[in-house]
């Protein structure tokens, strides 16, 4: 059975669940969500429907009363925003003392394009919360998700749990690896509008120069004002902490727009724009509120430059 509320004292645990029906599902996560709840532990329960609505209707109301409940496809919609927004905001709220988190951040209706943020998710949240007294347990669906899928999981997780074994470490855990593998160089396209900023003076032109772009494609004035601040914060970044100018690129793919910032400079820190914000926080500021923003944020950095991409659904007709 998937760690009690008194497993792993004084250290993050991150498990992975690896479930075949909705009843081997309800039997790992009900007991432990439930154990937590008598524990007094704040639970935190992000999964996405129909997983949301099976375990509201399947806890016991007294214990329903006492978790935060979340749709994983609506609060992670973006995979960057999971820790700094879902997780790590619930945990920093409760800073002291032991927490209790589910988050399912894969299932089957994740596009291709979202997965690879998916995986460098699960690979940082070793990092995120280590030192902290949190049990994770992520659940991943074994008949849904392809083989490759599950294997990525064992290597993000340091346990693993269900599907007819018992309890187990993961001989094949290496988080590190997996995140580098995923940061990939990220495709372009051929159609791109492009805009170069060269000193934050030019920041008034690109926001000017994306809002007419996005008019082309009917995005309404809501999306409009979500890739202005986008390219605000990104090309803002770009020059400030990068190195020399900047380059906006903006195109239109499946309903989305999709705007990409490259520059020269190095993003070292794989957790920046994913931590929680503090008021004394100026770094990582600008990655966080793109992260909220975008419905997926992907990033691939190298000795030779850094490329950010965010997408944009088109939410509303013009």
């Amino acid at each position: 059975m998937t760690g009690t509320a008194d497993d792993d004292r004084g250290t993050f645990s991150h498990i992975a669940l690896f479930y075949r029906s909705p009843r081997e599902y309800l039997d790992s996560i009900c007991p432990f969500v439930s154990d937590s709840v008598v524990a007094g532990f704040p639970v935190l329960v992000a999964v996405p429907e129909p997983n949301l609505s099976l375990l509201r209707d399947s806890l016991p109301r007294g214990i329903a009363e006492g978790v935060t409940l979340a749709d994983m496809s609506q609060v992670g919609r973006n995979p960057g925003h999971i820790l700094g927004g879902v997780m790590g905001m619930f945990a920093a709220g409760h800073p002291s003392g032991r927490v209790r988190m589910v988050g399912e951040p894969v299932w089957k209706d994740r596009s291709e394009q979202e997965y690879p943020a998916c995986v460098q998710h699960e690979a940082l949240a070793n990092q995120a919360f280590t030192g902290r007294d949190i049990t994770l347990l992520c659940p991943y669906d074994a008949t849904q998700l392809g083989s490759d899928i599950l294997l990525d999981a064992e290597i993000t997780h340091p346990r693993l749990d269900g599907a007819g074994h018992p309890e187990r470490t993961s001989v094949g855990f290496a988080p590190e690896a997996a995140w580098a593998r995923y940061n990939e160089p990220l495709p372009s396209s051929p159609t791109a509008a492009s805009y170069t900023l060269n000193r934050l003076a030019d920041l008034s032109a690109a926001r000017a120069f994306s809002a007419r772009y996005a008019r082309w494609f009917g995005f309404s004035a809501a999306d409009i004002a979500d890739l202005q601040l986008i390219v605000n914060e990104l090309a803002s970044n770009s020059l400030q902490h990068g190195s020399g100018p900047c380059t906006v690129a903006l195109w239109e793919t499946d309903g989305q727009l999709i705007c990409q910032v490259r520059d020269s400079g190095y993003l070292a820190d794989p957790m920046a724009g994913r931590w929680p914000l503090r008021l004394d926080d100026h770094q990582g500021r600008g990655l966080f509120v793109v992260n909220a923003t975008a419905d997926l944020v992907r990033i691939h950095s190298a000795v030779t430059g850094t490329t950010v991409q965010a997408h944009l659904r088109m939410r509303e007709p013009a």
